[in-house]
C-alpha cells in the first residue's frame, strides 16, 4: 500500500490566461510549466472564485466561496489587518490532521495580525510576506499606509521579521520551497508556493530580461518575471525527482486572477494602463468578472493517479482544489465546503458543475453551460463595462464581445434570478 501522496500547490499572482507557452503564448518561454502540463492535465475552463487576490486565495485554501470564507476584498498591509477567520479550515489544517508536514513559501495576503497568519491556519512553516505585494529586492510594501507615505517592510520567517536585502524574491521563495521538500522527502508533506510574480512592482533580473530582447518594454519584463517563476517550478520538480517522490506527488499550478492593467505596474511614472500581461482571447483584466479577470491557467500532475498529456475542457473553480486534492490523496472529502471533487472530470468525465457563480463588489456573474451572464460588469479594477447586463454564448463567443441580452431576455431573467438567489444564500 502506498503512503498518501505529497501535495505541492504553486500559485502565481496576476498571471494571465495567455502568459504561458502551453497556453498558446507566442512569446512566453515556460519549458518547465509546459513539461508539467504534458505530464498531467491542463484544464482550459478553470476559474478563480474572485477577480482579485485575497478572496481567490481564501477560496483556494478553504474550498469555500469568498463570502463564506469571510474574505471578500483585497486586504491591506497594516500590521493590525485581520483576515481569514480562525474558524475557517484550510487545506493545510486538514492535511496536517492526517500527518502531513505543511509549509508555505511566498505570499499569504489573508491577514497580518498573529491570529490570522499562516502558522495559525495549519502551516508548520512559513517564509514570505503577509500583505499584497512587496518590492522584489528590498521586500518593502510601498502601498502600506497613508497612500504609500509610510511603507512597511514585510518579510517573515515564521513570526519573526527577517531581512534579505538585495535577494530577488522569486529566488528566495524557490530556495525555501526546495529546502522544505528536501527535508520532508520522507513525507507526506504539503508545500504551498504562492509566488509574488508577476504582480507589480515589475522587477526582473538582467539574466531574464536578456532572454527577451525584442519584446516591447512592458511585455519584456512580464515575460522575464514569468520565466523566473518557470525556472523556480523547474527546481521544485527537480527536487521531487531527485528525492524519488515525483510519482507520488500531486502538483497543482494556477493563478489568483487575471492580468493587472493598473498604471502602478509602470516604474517610470506613466499613468497609462499597463498591458504587459495577456488574458489571451478573453475580455477583461484583474478586477473583472468577464473571463479575462477570472479564467486561469490550471495544471495538475499526479503520475500515480492522473493521466498524462490530457487537455480537459470541463469547467472547474478554485474552490474545487481542496476536495479534489483530498480525494486524489484517498482522504475524506469534507461536506462543509462549496467546492466539489473534479477528479473524475480530470480523468475524462463531465464537469460536476451545473452552474458557476461569482460576486465581487457590485458585480455578479453566473455561467451555465454555454451561457454566461455578467451584471454590473467591470473591465478591470477601475473601468465599468459598457452594459449593465451582458449575456454571452461563450461557446460561440468565448471573448464575451457580443451582448445577447436583448435577443434572449428569458435566459437573462432565469440566470439573474439564479445568481441573485445564490448571492443571497452565501451572504446570509
Amino acid at each position: 500500500m502506498h503512503r498518501p501522496p505529497n501535495v505541492v500547490v504553486i500559485y502565481t499572482d496576476d498571471l494571465g490566461y495567455g502568459d504561458l507557452g502551453c497556453q498558446g503564448s507566442p512569446d512566453a518561454r515556460t519549458p518547465h510549466l509546459d513539461s508539467l502540463a504534458a505530464s498531467g492535465v491542463r484544464a482550459t475552463t478553470w476559474y478563480s472564485n474572485a477577480p482579485v487576490c485575497s478572496p481567490s486565495r481564501a477560496s483556494l485554501l478553504t474550498g469555500l466561496h469568498p463570502d463564506r470564507a469571510g474574505v471578500t476584498r483585497i486586504l491591506g498591509a497594516r500590521r493590525s489587518t485581520p483576515g481569514l477567520p480562525p474558524d475557517r479550515t484550510t487545506l493545510a489544517t486538514r492535511l496536517r490532521g492526517h500527518g502531513y508536514a505543511t509549509g508555505l513559501f511566498g505570499k499569504w495576503h489573508l491577514g497580518v495580525v498573529e491570529e490570522h497568519r499562516p502558522t495559525a491556519h495549519g502551516f508548520d512553516e512559513f517564509f514570505g510576506f503577509l500583505a499584497g505585494c512587496v518590492d522584489y529586492y528590498s521586500h518593502i510594501m510601498y502601498w502600506g499606509q497613508s497612500g504609500g507615505v509610510n511603507p512597511l517592510h514585510d518579510l517573515w520567517d515564521g513570526d519573526d521579521e527577517v531581512w534579505h536585502n538585495g535577494r530577488y524574491l522569486t529566488d528566495l521563495v524557490t530556495d525555501r520551497a526546495v529546502d522544505f521538500i528536501d527535508r520532508q522527502a520522507g513525507g507526506p508533506f504539503f508545500c504551498y508556493v504562492p509566488y509574488n510574480a508577476p504582480h507589480y512592482p515589475m522587477h526582473a533580473p538582467r539574466e531574464y530580461l536578456d532572454r527577451f530582447p525584442d519584446l516591447p518594454p512592458d511585455r519584456r519584463v512580464m515575460a522575464a518575471m514569468v520565466a523566473a517563476v518557470d525556472d523556480g517550478v523547474g527546481r521544485i520538480l527537480d527536487a521531487l525527482s531527485r528525492n524519488g517522490i515525483r510519482e507520488d506527488t500531486i502538483v497543482v499550478f494556477s493563478s489568483d486572477n487575471g492580468p493587472s492593467c493598473e498604471s502602478r505596474n509602470w516604474l517610470d511614472g506613466t499613468e497609462d494602463p499597463y498591458y504587459g500581461g495577456s488574458a489571451g482571447i478573453f475580455r477583461g483584466h484583474k478586477g473583472s468578472l468577464f473571463d479575462g479577470g477570472i479564467r486561469e491557467p490550471f495544471l495538475i500532475s499526479y503520475p500515480r493517479g492522473l493521466p498524462a498529456g490530457v487537455v480537459c475542457d470541463g469547467a472547474g473553480q478554485m474552490s474545487d482544489v481542496v476536495p479534489t486534492v483530498l480525494a486524489l490523496a484517498g482522504l475524506p472529502v469534507p461536506s462543509d465546503v462549496d467546492g466539489v471533487d473534479v477528479s473524475a472530470m480530470l480523468r475524462g468525465g463531465e464537469s460536476p458543475h451545473e452552474r458557476l457563480f461569482w460576486a465581487q463588489d457590485t458585480q455578479l456573474a453566473v455561467r451555465e453551460g454555454r451561457w454566461k451572464l455578467v451584471l454590473d460588469g467591470r473591465l478591470d479594477l477601475d473601468r465599468p463595462g459598457p452594459e449593465p447586463v451582458h449575456l454571452s454564448d461563450v461557446d460561440a463567443d468565448p471573448g464575451e464581445r457580443v451582448n445577447l441580452a436583448g435577443r434572449y431576455p428569458e435566459i437573462v431573467v432565469r440566470l439573474t434570478a439564479a445568481v441573485r438567489d445564490w448571492h443571497a444564500e452565501v451572504t446570509r
